[in-house]
């Protein structure tokens, strides 16, 4: 007899349904399992074994073939152990089969036949949704993540003995539901805020701007200023995730193993720190089977990389498509996975060695060769790409003795929310949630400038020597600043405060 029972794969960060075929037949005892399982899948055939045995059911001592269909993709995990179990107990008639087609089985046996928790699970539950599959059965531990997704009934199970009665209807596992709103609701206050920052307040105003509009941004200064202590606040000013966001970030980070404890739906922006020895495949992403790297796991969030200068430049230079497009394609033998980077990307340095080449103060002891080696490192390329440059000055004491307290955190969200929400509704429907997502065609669309915008552009671009992708920087940057006044229309002085921001063009790399 053939069974047919319903499980799930994952390419990229998309789960697609995966037929489990069993076939049982007379012949010599056998159990072999087909359809590019890895070592994982292969490996269930004990587990399975043992887990039937010891929970009370009989194992066939007879040839068992399990294809897992499409054969064409490669399968890895344990998360189909549950699913070929019920396979052989369904083609040996063990359990009730004629509901089995409205449910899809996801989970690792243990020998004992207890189910145990496995990644990926969201984008699982997302799929089981779309193919219409009723009910979806898992681990109790994996039930939070998968009832994040309305549409399908999230069973918990404890073990596979719960399955067999609830499919026999001996008993019956209750649907887990979960209130969403609750979990957008949670206390969003940081322990880091911007209040701890003594004066740089044009410094402050430049991170607005970039966490108003998503923005990638670099902060250059001397030793002491307070870049990193500034940049590690950046995620106390981050607008609120919408709820399509935080399903897309969710799905990576489950993926990954990266999601935090307790936690089934991220609403809040994930913040990736990697330290300068990172290689370029963690930083993008790779692998035998391709796995999501820091660049992607900060999706819709920031990718913090502090003394970038000490970055390898091969590391840094695999970013540059990444950022451009929005996502990373990663290609090996067994195939090629995307996975989404639409991340802000924040980066602080020292200008030079010494770090006093832009410190009025402090005389630079570097030669203009090993400034130029230094910061060669971040090419002109990877710096078009970076929107805002902002020079960090040293602290003045009178700022440091002030009892004064700087403006919270949750202030400056407020704005930044209320700037977001503004591009949020200008873009709907077009698949995109802030102005730095802005493609040539929309900038058109949405960036015109007035005959005195485009003459101080102008002026700008042949001053400065700009390329034609800071060129549309600007302009992004500038829409951003107008949606933090309210303007429907970019105005001379958001142009003027853009432009600005490329003052380190000329400063330092046109050096």
């Amino acid at each position: 007899m053939i069974s047919r029972i319903k499980s799930c794969g994952l390419v990229g960060i998309d789960g697609y349904v995966v037929e489990i075929e069993t076939d049982i037949s007379s012949g010599i005892p056998s159990f072999d399992i087909v359809g590019l399982g890895d070592a994982a899948v292969r490996e269930s055939k004990e587990r399975v074994r043992a887990a039937i045995k010891n929970s009370g059911m009989e194992f066939p001592v007879r040839r068992i073939t399990v294809n897992l269909s499409p054969a064409s993709i490669r399968k890895e995990g344990s998360h189909f152990d549950l699913g070929i179990a019920l396979g052989i107990l369904s083609a040996t008639e063990q359990i009730n089969t004629s509901e089995i087609h409205k449910y899809m089985f996801i989970g690792e046996l243990s020998l004992d036949g207890q189910i145990r928790p496995v990644n990926g699970v969201l984008p699982m539950a997302v799929r089981a949704r779309d193919e219409g599959i009723e009910n979806i059965i898992l681990s109790v531990d994996n039930a939070e993540e998968a009832a994040v997704v309305k549409g399908v009934n999230v069973l918990p199970a404890v073990n596979i003995i719960n399955v067999i009665r609830h499919l026999n209807k001996d008993m019956e596992i209750n649907p887990y539901t979960i209130d969403i709103d609750r979990l957008f609701c949670k206390n969003t206050e940081d322990e880091l805020d911007f209040s701890d920052v003594k004066g740089q307040e044009n410094v402050k105003r430049a991170l607005e701007v970039a966490a108003s509009g998503g923005h990638n941004c670099l902060l250059i200064g001397s030793p002491g200023s307070g870049k990193t202590m500034i940049a590690r606040r950046i995620p106390s000013i981050l607008p609120s995730m919408t709820f399509e966001e935080a399903l897309e970030v969710t799905k990576i980070h489950s993926i990954a193993g990266t999601l935090p404890a307790k936690t089934p739906l991220m609403t809040r922006r994930p913040f990736r720190s990697p330290h300068h020895t990172i290689s370029r495949y963690s930083l993008i992403g790779g692998g035998n089977v391709p796995r999501p790297g820091e660049i992607s796991l900060a999706h819709y969030g920031v990718l913090f990389l502090d003394e970038v200068p000490e970055y390898g430049k091969e590391a840094l230079e695999v970013m540059r498509q990444p950022l451009e497009d929005g996502y990373v394609t990663i290609s090996r033998l067994s195939g090629s996975i995307s996975y989404p980077s639409k991340t802000m990307l924040v980066c602080c340095g020292n200008p030079c060695r010494c770090g006093n080449l832009l410190d009025e103060s402090k005389e630079c002891c570097c030669s203009p060769k090993q400034v130029q080696q230094y910061l060669g490192k971040i090419s002109s390329p990877l710096m078009d790409r970076i929107d805002l440059h902002i020079e960090v000055a040293g602290v003045q004491y009178a700022d440091l003795d002030s009892t004064q307290s700087g403006e919270k955190s949750h202030v400056i969200r407020d704005r930044v929310n209320k700037t977001r929400k503004i591009q949020v509704e200008r873009y709907k429907g077009l698949g995109i949630f802030s102005n730095s997502q802005l493609t040539s065609s929309l900038i058109s669309k949405y960036c015109k400038l007035d005959n005195e915008g485009k003459a101080l552009l102008k002026n700008a671009f042949e001053r400065l020597g700009l390329s034609a992708r800071a060129h549309n920087r600007i302009l992004k940057v500038a829409r951003t600043i107008a949606d933090m006044d309210e303007s429907v229309d970019i105005k001379l002085q958001h142009l003027a405060e853009a432009i600005q921001y490329r003052s380190l063009d000329r400063k330092v790399w046109g050096r």
